[in-house]
């Protein structure tokens, strides 16, 4: 199973990419980053996507149809967990897409896309199997 660097190099294969990196959501920080960052500033890019991931996952109105009751019955907590949160400007498409780990941990995959050589639906595709294969340690 492929780590972050090899996750991160591959998500840059993505027609379009700009930029790549996998983020801590709780605490905003880049655990792997990769290509070009908005403003040159980094930790800057890595703080304001995990305020918008946090924002996404912690809101009880993106929770899936059903998931209070799934839970409340004993079932999986992941069932209200948002898988991607899309953001897309005149000219780029931003994809984060949550990562589902072992422990307690919120932890998901940015890309930065252009929307010129970008392909929104395959690149969401790439990051879904990039973030069920990737492995944290």
């Amino acid at each position: 199973m492929p780590g972050i660097d090899e996750c991160l190099l591959e998500a840059m294969t993505v027609n379009g990419a700009r930029g790549a990196a996998v983020i801590e959501w709780t605490s905003g920080l880049a655990l792997g980053m990769v290509g070009e960052v908005r403003d040159d500033d980094p930790e800057a890019t890595a703080a304001e996507t995990a305020e918008l991931a946090r924002m996404a996952a912690e809101q009880r109105a993106f929770a899936a149809v059903g998931a209070e009751d799934a839970e409340e019955a004993g079932g999986a907590g992941g069932a209200s967990c948002v898988e991607d949160v899309i953001v897309t400007t005149g000219t780029c498409y931003h994809l984060l897409r949550f990562v589902d780990t072992a422990f307690d941990s919120g932890v998901f995959f940015y890309l930065w896309l252009d929307r010129r050589e970008g392909n929104l639906a395959l690149a969401r595709m790439r990051l879904r199997d990039l973030s069920d294969r990737l492995t944290l340690i």
